[in-house]
């Protein structure tokens, strides 16, 4: 009865020393630094560069999506897990190309034309990055943030509603 009780004190012990111990981790990962990205625009920024793309936005649509009935793309949307999970998997794809991943460009491309129309415009995200180097070279240099040659690209972000519409949707 003695070796039970020692048991029983033991267990609620083991509990109480878990209870603070996660509870301590839990409060130290909700304290997440936030720090501000470099080319934050305003509302109002964001509004002045999407009213300025109107007049190249007009000659491409008027001009090759005459028959069209939904016009071209003027924006892609992709959801953040999307995102979040490219940047992983980029960012893992690059070492095992040999690259240390910095960053991703964004391009503006366009589907190939099918029975007759023109393809419509989409985006698509590639990694870019540097050749990793071994740490102890004497020579190394900065080469920049360039693709990375193989690295597959994200695409097949959604379309605007409709298409053409402008900022802010």
């Amino acid at each position: 009865m003695k070796n039970f009780g020692l048991l029983i004190l033991g267990i609620i012990i083991g509990a109480l020393a878990m209870y603070f111990y996660c509870c301590r981790d839990v409060e130290a990962v909700t304290e997440v630094e936030i720090n501000k990205p470099n080319g934050l625009i305003t509302p109002k920024e964001a509004r002045t560069l999407d009213e300025a793309y109107n007049i190249k936005y007009s000659v491409i649509n008027d001009s090759l999506f005459k028959k069209s009935t939904t016009g071209d793309n003027r924006s892609s949307w992709w959801s953040i897990d999307d995102i979040q999970n490219y940047i992983n998997y980029a960012e893992n794809q690059a070492g095992e190309l040999g690259y240390t991943m910095d960053g991703l460009r964004l391009y503006l491309g366009s589907y190939p034309g099918t029975k007759g129309e023109t393809g419509l415009t989409t985006m698509f995200f590639i990694p870019t990055g540097s050749e990793s180097v071994a740490q102890g070279s004497l020579f190394t240099l900065p080469q920049g943030s360039n693709d990375i040659p193989g690295a597959n690209g994200l695409n097949l972000g959604e379309d605007g509603h409709p298409p053409g519409a402008n900022y802010p949707q």
